[in-house]
């Protein structure tokens, strides 16, 4: 068998160094996964273990969503094709993560989804803060954490907050585009309203980049975490289908017939009309 030399530059005299396990708190993470099942069912441990990865994830898609907001309150739309470009990147391990429990059978989650409760990821409050930040605003979806006054309070702060699109709006009206004020100022805990006009703001970009080559990229990257999220949650339907069928959710959900819906929201609607109203050239010749 081959095998490598275990060089002598190494360091092994650790004690009372920052160690790995300290500088990641893996005491603290690894012992984070609790089974309620008794006795504990095998396959409880990979449904804890999936949502909690998740939950991480979305900690880090929160964490670039923000700086995202501040570059372009800042008019510097540059520094976010880095920072959505990473995010579609932890976006595509969420949507691969959902081949890891789908190997969880009928069967054996039925043996311990009662422990659950009312638990459901419609109670993540990350998930919720993700969506409000790309501007899917709602909001009574903040009625399930009046349990939890501080995180209802964040919520709350962000569902009054312009999103993402809303500001990247306001940016391009500071630029003399003919945005329309109705998406300049506005209650910000509405959902945003689809506006012919933006399409024709977003066709003058797209046919003309030359001139306006970082809106128009920042286009495109907006149109990149849009379509990751609405393939996310085709996936998270589909395998919420293939394990518990069309069974009520956990929180009182319709369950399947609930998640269809989701499919079909657009966060950045013109963006994607806008593909119908683009010209296409002549033929040569």
């Amino acid at each position: 068998m081959a095998s490598r030399e275990f060089e002598s530059t190494i360091k092994t005299d650790l004690a009372g160094r920052l160690t790995y396990s300290d500088y990641l708190k893996l005491d603290l993470l690894l012992s984070a996964q609790a089974p309620l099942s008794r006795p504990v069912h095998h396959d409880e441990m990979l449904f804890i273990v999936q949502h909690q990865t998740s939950e991480l994830w979305m900690k880090l898609v929160i964490h670039e969503l923000r700086a995202a907001i501040a570059c372009v309150r800042a008019d510097h739309l540059e520094p976010c094709f880095k920072i959505l470009s990473r995010v579609k990147q932890i976006q595509a391990q969420l949507f691969n993560q959902w081949a890891v429990l789908e190997t969880l059978t009928p069967t054996e989650y039925a043996q311990f989804r009662a422990v659950l409760g009312p638990a459901s990821g419609f109670q993540s409050h990350q998930y919720r803060t993700i969506e409000f930040l790309l501007g899917n605003k709602d909001a009574n979806a903040l009625r399930v954490f009046t349990h939890q006054k501080e995180l209802h309070a964040a919520l709350s702060a962000d569902l009054l907050a312009p999103s993402l699109y809303d500001e990247f709006l306001r940016h391009l009206s500071r630029r003399g585009m003919a945005v329309p004020a109705s998406c300049v100022e506005r209650d910000w805990s509405k959902p945003h309203q689809e506006s012919a006009a933006l399409v024709a703001v977003f066709k003058g970009i797209y046919e003309h980049p030359e001139g306006h080559w970082d809106a128009y990229e920042m286009c495109e990257k907006l149109v990149d975490v849009d379509q990751q999220f609405s393939l996310w949650r085709f996936r998270h339907m589909k395998t919420v289908e293939r394990i518990i069928g069309f069974k009520t959710g956990t929180g009182g959900s319709s369950g399947v017939p609930f998640l269809r819906r989701a499919i079909e929201v657009r966060l950045f609607p013109e963006l994607w009309d806008v593909r119908t109203e683009i010209r296409d050239l002549p033929a040569p010749g």
